[in-house]
């Protein structure tokens, strides 16, 4: 494949590469998938981004008297901002290792900067999910303490069952969380953690056909209306019973992405009369949860997100 360079303050640009890379890492990210986009173009490093994040009405509708007038409610609007922050890493290689190398040094890095883009920006978008005001104790029977703190004070001492999932799913739904698809709520969680429901999930095929529906990243299967996604890329949290580990439940309007500069590849214009070379990849953007507010019941409320979670 040709590679077309065009030469920045400083670096030289890839197009096609990094256009490349964005396909490439998109389809392997497990947390990021579910993030929301806000163009963030023209700002630059350390500049502060908002946006507005709606609630839901005051009020319910209802029907409405011969005669009367349209009755009218409001709904709460409130701003989230992230901070444009550099993330990126560089492999410098030398124009003789490129030129005596028996493997193309340029591909190899490539895949590698590919993983490593992966990790940092679905590590990035974690992050702000785990800031969840609920956190979920399982308990025994199904059953779970559900915290609106952010902070969980018990310690889970089972593991997760079907029946951990019908109950989380159906507080979601008592909570009016919004369906991520219109029809099904979504879990991620490590592999280790779903093996307990690993059988009882419904098969993809059987509610996702690939002319029609999406079929998410990692998804595993279906449990009672949640669609379940296995994730490996962020570490265990080693709770100190082993029996389970951190999960996460949500639907829609939960993480916002803010891109001021796309992930991108980018080449050192090569120094030393050409005998030093480098690839990188760099992007500038920000991650936010989007209803983190705990200033009161209503805003409580909002929480999109749900954590299964213990204290230690």
């Amino acid at each position: 494949m040709a590679e077309l360079w065009s030469a920045q303050a400083g670096y030289m640009a890839s197009p096609t590469l990094s256009e490349e890379l964005r396909h490439a890492i998109q389809p392997t990210c497990r947390f990021r998938q579910f993030a929301d986009i806000e163009v963030a173009l023209g700002k630059n490093v350390g500049d502060v981004f908002n946006w507005n994040i709606y609630g839901d009405t005051d009020t319910e509708a209802g029907a409405i008297a011969e005669n009367a007038v349209m009755p009218e409610t409001g709904f709460p609007v409130s701003q989230g901002s992230v901070t444009m922050t550099e993330y990126g890493i560089s492999v410098p290689y030398s124009g003789k290792f490129d030129d005596f190398s028996e493997h193309p040094v340029k591909n190899i890095i490539h895949k590698t900067l590919k993983n490593n883009a992966r990790r940092a920006l679905d590590t990035a978008a974690h992050a702000q999910f785990d800031a969840t005001l609920l956190k979920a104790v399982g308990g025994a029977t199904g059953s779970i303490t559900l915290v609106d703190t952010g902070t969980s004070a018990a310690v889970n001492n089972v593991a997760m069952t079907f029946d951990h999932i019908k109950t989380i799913n159906d507080t979601m739904q008592e909570r009016n969380i919004p369906l991520f698809d219109g029809e099904n709520y979504v879990g991620i969680a490590r592999p280790s953690t779903l093996r307990g429901v690993t059988d009882s999930l419904e098969a993809i095929h059987s509610y996702v056909d690939a002319g029609w529906g999406r079929i998410m990243a990692g998804e595993r299967g279906r449990a009672d209306g949640t669609r379940m996604v296995s994730q490996t890329h962020i570490a265990s949290e080693a709770w100190s019973n082993g029996l389970s580990d951190a999960a996460y439940f949500f639907g829609a309007d939960t993480v916002t992405e803010a891109v001021a500069c796309p992930e991108e590849i980018r080449g050192k214009i090569p120094d030393d009369y050409g005998r030093g070379k480098g690839i990188a990849w760099y992007y500038v953007g920000g991650f936010a949860i989007t209803h983190a507010d705990a200033t009161n019941a209503a805003t409580k409320l909002q929480a999109r997100i749900v954590k299964w979670d213990s204290a230690s």
